[in-house]
């Protein structure tokens, strides 16, 4: 071989290493933090996500599922101080943060189980254009909010009215408008962390819980409740976030897989949620035959959402002009989604 040809094939190679090194340093593990369990419906989320990220850039995604890291509040600390670069947390915990949140706990605003939830999660001007500004300000980017399935009331004795909930210790999320929601309805509510919450049924310092039913039955808080009560009172929604200054710090070819498998992640979990509510209902009774599972009628749900205009104008109250914007739009785009 003639010296110039292997002086180029040995320039080639050396630029082939530095390239590797630059795509080695590149490559970053990022952190994720979730309230669930790896095999609930955060977790399947996460999964998908850590899937899309991976297939499509060198990066590395590890999942922190509930308990690893602390309670919800640890999480969203760990995140905003840049400790992790992706959080997924209900705005049931983010109403004291970000109290326009609330929103999504106003009882009966949200349809309890519709095919067009999905639509408004996918288009809602209020989610997509209005939300992302508000958790901005708090020095997170909202990548995506989506539904996990209808709230069930899960309590020691059956519930067919608001008057059932009489002096009933309810716990709820740390969130203001919860605690105003279970008070419109009856109960005494009563804000617990969710590690506390199976030993507090236990033990009888409280006497009900509301979740979705697939976090019932994972969950096992059937075991110390004998009814559950299907209200029709809400969806539980919750939102996934990265650290905005990590985000931001990106490039746009990394910001575009994160987007991208987002979006991916999203339209996986609401196949994924698609007859999960009537696969836990069947573990739940398989696993205790006894348990009393009941659907409201309409003129039981009646009451209970009378007492929902009462809780509408305490989140007025609570979050003013930017509050009634946010609940004007939500109410514009599930006109739209359920046409």
């Amino acid at each position: 071989m003639n010296p110039i040809k292997r002086h180029l094939i040995a320039g080639l190679a050396g630029v082939a290493v530095l390239a590797a090194g630059s795509a080695s340093v590149s490559a970053e593990t990022w952190k994720y933090a979730f309230e669930e369990a790896l095999t609930d419906v955060q977790g399947v989320y996460a999964q998908k996500f850590k899937e899309e990220i991976e297939a499509n850039s060198d990066h590395e995604i590890q999942l922190f599922p509930f308990g690893t890291l602390g309670e919800s509040a640890d999480i969203m600390e760990q995140a905003q101080a840049g400790i992790l670069q992706f959080v997924d947390q209900s705005p049931g915990f983010t109403g004291a943060l970000i109290p326009e949140a609330q929103v999504f706990f106003v009882p009966y605003l949200l349809p309890a189980e519709s095919e067009q939830l999905g639509d408004f999660f996918r288009n809602s001007k209020a989610i997509n254009e209005m939300f992302p500004e508000l958790y901005a300000a708090q020095g997170l980017e909202l990548l995506t909010m989506f539904p996990e399935g209808e709230v069930v009331m899960n309590t020691k004795e059956a519930v067919a009215g608001p008057a059932d909930l009489n002096e009933v210790k309810f716990r709820v999320m740390t969130n203001p408008l919860l605690v105003e929601s279970y008070k419109a309805f009856g109960a005494t509510p009563t804000p617990l962390p969710w590690g506390e919450v199976y030993g507090g049924l236990q033990t009888n310092i409280i006497q009900g819980q509301e979740n979705p039913m697939f976090w019932v039955e994972s969950t096992k808080m059937y075991e110390v409740t004998d009814h559950i009560t299907f209200a029709g009172h809400n969806n539980f929604t919750t939102a996934v976030m990265a650290n905005k200054e990590f985000y931001d710090g990106l490039s746009d070819e990394d910001r575009k897989v994160i987007d991208d498998a987002a979006k991916v992640a999203f339209e996986h979990i609401l196949e994924y949620q698609n007859g999960l509510t009537e696969k836990s209902v069947a573990k739940i009774k398989e696993a205790k035959p006894e348990m009393n599972i009941v659907e409201l009628t309409e003129e039981q749900r009646a009451p209970f959402k009378a007492a929902a205009a009462e809780v509408e104008a305490k989140f007025i109250e609570m979050t003013g002009d930017s509050g009634q914007k946010i609940l004007d739009q939500m109410k514009q785009d599930l006109e739209a989604a359920t046409q």
